[in-house]
């Protein structure tokens, strides 16, 4: 589980007022609001405990009652949430993205398991990138004795990834696809799983598959994971051009990818479904919103978020909580706060006391704004007697007031990847301005509906968009982007599919 919930018998230090720091002394909890959130009869405040970070991933709430923070440039890094003081404990030795440091655990019985868990990827001596799960003894503000845990060939993108304690005897890693379509299916494959390994490396007693890590399998690209105080496993998981989902994980299932995507709604899905007897997701989202770090609240402190999924989110901009039944097994309902005032949102953690802590990663790869000098930072969301600012309420999901219909899709559904006016990621994502493949109407249609899976960075099909919204977006493209005056007609769409 995220290892705060193990944690709680430290709350009685912070209640003191004892701070384990060293450094400056300053209180920054009396630091001006960035924002107020007003819930039912609760006033939240959010403020900045730390800045200038460098793609923070991973945030633990540590044993030492620090924060520990991994920075996907290779820092293990530590942060005092009262002063915002940083120390540098370690730096992993990894080269320039797309290698870094991802998910991290840190064992909550530090006297007898003085251990730090991180997933990273690297390239080695063989000119080959692998996904690396290495286990540190923590010694002071250090890491020494690094032991290689599991370690297995790693793609350029969808590495996913986080890692969880379960059952306080071993660990779940939650594996990204690496972009192969068939590995999530291939139970020899670590790629698109839910792997779970003993503190020390091995296969523990109890996984489904005889001699294998797989615990859980069918998974596109999951960033989210969690275990809560009752065992359940939620996972977040990325999906193509549709159906970002959230997960409730059971030992030995299939979860359906690439066949199925989100809830099983066509003749291929539903035959796979029945045959291979696959779990659907608790929710699904289309238009993506691309969800990131996941956290389970069960504090008191914020009584609306009590028994809540809070999960972070990149495309999305903000945090959306999802209030639980009491089996787990249903979201009741959903509402979205911050979105797009800090910008992307990696990942979150809730202090014993009930402090949400959220960090975002602005200065990552694929940027959906112009970062801030302060990016990247973490910050707080705490309860407070009385509003500074003028409170936030929770988002309704409108779309966006004034847009064209063309616009909106253009943003929903490829402005992540090829931002604002086409001007795309170089070397990655290509621009759409003067682009060729534009110009020639043909071209365009065959390349919307049936995608491209050239090279490591592929493009999904918006065949499941009707002809009228094919037509939206390629009149918005064409026109406002390109400027040409060339239109393509509903007949040309129908024909091209």
């Amino acid at each position: 589980m995220k290892t705060h919930l193990l944690w709680r018998v430290f709350a009685i230090i912070l209640s003191s007022g004892i701070c384990a720091c060293n450094g400056s002394q300053k209180e920054r909890f009396n630091q001006p609001v960035e924002e107020n959130i007003q819930l039912d009869s609760t006033i939240l405040a959010v403020s900045i405990v730390a800045d200038s970070l460098v793609v923070p991933w991973e945030l633990v709430w540590g044993p030492d009652n620090w924060i520990w923070v991994s920075e996907e440039r290779g820092h293990i890094t530590k942060i005092n949430p009262r002063t915002g003081d940083k120390k540098i404990v370690f730096r992993l030795p990894i080269g320039n993205r797309p290698e870094g440091a991802q998910a991290m655990l840190v064992h909550p019985d530090q006297e007898n398991f003085p251990y730090l868990y991180v997933h990273y990827k690297k390239i080695k001596e063989d000119s080959v990138r692998y996904n690396i799960l290495e286990r540190y003894t923590i010694e002071g503000d250090t890491l020494i004795n690094p032991k290689v845990l599991l370690e297995f060939k790693a793609g350029r993108s969808h590495s996913g990834s986080r890692l969880a304690f379960y059952q306080n005897n071993s660990i779940l890693w939650a594996t990204g696809d690496q972009a192969k379509y068939d590995a999530p299916q291939d139970l020899a494959s670590p790629d698109g799983k839910v792997l779970r390994l003993d503190l020390n490396g091995n296969i523990p007693r109890g996984n489904p598959f005889p001699n294998s890590y797989v615990y859980a399998y069918g998974f596109r690209n999951m960033q989210g994971m969690v275990v809560t105080p009752k065992g359940r496993i939620y996972t977040s998981e990325h999906g193509d051009a549709t159906e970002d989902e959230i997960n409730l994980i059971q030992i030995g299932r299939n979860y359906g990818f690439p066949i199925i995507e989100g809830k099983a709604d066509n003749e291929i899905e539903i035959a796979f479904k029945n045959k291979h007897a696959t779990v659907e997701p608790l929710i699904s989202w289309t238009p993506t919103i691309a969800p990131a770090g996941m956290d389970y609240y069960d504090s008191d402190n914020i009584p609306e978020w009590k028994n809540s999924l809070l999960l972070t989110m990149l495309k999305g901009q903000g945090l959306r909580v999802l209030k639980l039944n009491d089996k787990g097994d249903t979201i009741v309902k959903e509402e979205m706060y911050l979105e797009k005032v800090f910008g992307r949102i990696r990942d979150i953690c809730v202090s014993p006391e009930g402090d949400i802590y959220i960090c975002t990663t602005n200065h990552d790869w694929n940027p959906m704004t112009s970062p801030s000098k302060r990016d990247d930072r973490i910050l707080r969301i705490s309860k407070v007697k009385k509003a500074v600012k003028n409170p936030l309420q929770a988002n309704d999901l409108s779309q966006n007031v004034g847009a064209t219909a063309g616009e909106v899709l253009y943003q929903q559904f490829c402005f992540s990847c090829h931002k604002g006016k086409g001007v795309g990621l170089k070397n990655i994502y290509p621009s759409l301005k003067n682009s060729q493949v534009i110009l020639d109407k043909k071209g365009f249609l065959n390349l919307l509906l049936n995608g491209s899976k050239k090279g490591e960075y592929t493009m999904p099909n918006f065949r499941f968009l009707t002809d009228q919204q094919i037509l939206e977006i390629v009149t918005y493209v064409r026109s406002s982007i390109n400027n040409i005056n060339d239109e393509i007609t509903i007949q040309e769409i129908a024909k091209s599919r």
